[in-house]
């Protein structure tokens, strides 16, 4: 069974519509046109145990409604949703016990005492043994290199320190299950690079983590499952190898020229563009064509100096995701 099991999930909202004009304002006191909106519409999918699932969607598709679905603090419209044998909502005490939370643009930790007490906090509200604790929070702050930061106050934190010290909060009791929401949000890279190693060394441990984010270099370096949603429905389900091949086998040929280029069409490119008459960026699809066989074809046609190739981004599969569904 999996870790994670939904099930033909919604949610809805009613809103209401009013025109523009003081007409329009005064007439809406007393009848207002009533809109259903769908943020989440018959969602289904599964999650293992041990899995790094990446949440992914444009503003506003319903991935953050989804998550905190799965986290119990939003109740469904309908659907089913079965989190370690439990209902998030149903079960919500039991539940919490088992799952952490990260959220980048918002704090679990308090803004006017240092982390140090904020832990504390938490070992007595998950009743957490005082050896125990000691040792995870010990393994945690060298892992992070924040031995000295916890104990300042949270306020004078940078972002990073303060980022490293919301997971150490939300991994203390242990969690089964983890959900972020843009963990690495405003970080810079070597920031990024700790907080990633760490779930990765989180998660060879067993913890399974769901994660939401814009960034898909997180994506691209963590997950080994890809969920996509778009406006309230799902449109990709499966791992991230299949996900580059949503859009074919494509490659990215990037060429430096000898001299400017003129001609208006190469044989077998699906996509070209141009950075400057000296640099041309052409995509090409190498289930109609070989590799081999196209940079034969393309010396015959151009003079170039250096090549590079390249996979297909994930920026532009995701986008082109977006546009297609």
């Amino acid at each position: 069974m999996a870790l994670i099991e939904v099930k033909h999930l919604v949610k809805s909202y009613t809103t209401y519509k009013r025109g523009s004009g003081f007409k329009e304002t005064m007439k809406s006191f007393f009848k207002r046109e009533a809109v259903r909106v769908h943020a989440v519409h018959d969602i289904s999918f599964q999650i293992e145990k041990g899995e790094i699932c990446g949440v992914l969607g444009p503003n506003g598709a319903g991935k953050s409604t989804t998550i905190k679905m799965l986290c119990g603090a939003l109740y469904p419209t309908s659907g089913e949703i079965t989190v370690m044998g439990k209902v998030p909502t149903r079960e919500r005490k039991q539940y919490v016990k088992k799952i952490g939370a990260v959220f980048g643009q918002k704090s679990q930790l308090i803004w006017d005492i240092p982390p140090i007490d904020s832990f504390a906090m938490n070992k007595a509200i998950y009743d957490i043994e005082d050896e125990v604790y000691q040792k995870r929070l010990d393994e945690f702050s060298e892992l992070f290199e924040v031995q000295e930061v916890i104990h300042k106050p949270t306020r004078v934190l940078s972002l990073g320190e303060r980022m490293k010290c919301e997971f150490i909060m939300a991994m203390l009791h242990a969690p089964e299950i983890v959900f972020l929401d843009e963990p690495t949000i405003g970080l810079d890279v070597i920031a990024k690079a700790k907080i990633r190693e760490f779930i990765k060394e989180m998660n060879q441990k067993g913890t399974t983590f769901i994660l939401t984010t814009h960034d898909l270099e997180d994506v691209e370096q963590l997950a080994n499952h890809i969920i996509i949603i778009n406006h309230g429905k799902k449109v990709f389900d499966d791992n991230i190898d299949n996900l580059r091949k949503t859009l074919g086998e494509k490659k990215i040929v990037e060429l430096t020229l000898a001299k400017p280029f003129k001609e208006d069409t190469i044989e077998d490119v699906v996509k070209m563009s141009q950075d400057s008459p000296y640099d041309l960026r052409l995509e090409v699809d190498v289930a109609k064509t070989s590799i081999h066989d196209f940079l034969q074809k393309l010396s015959k046609q151009l003079n170039f100096t250096d090549i590079a190739i390249k996979e297909l981004p994930m920026e532009q599969i995701i986008t082109r995701i977006y546009e297609s569904k």
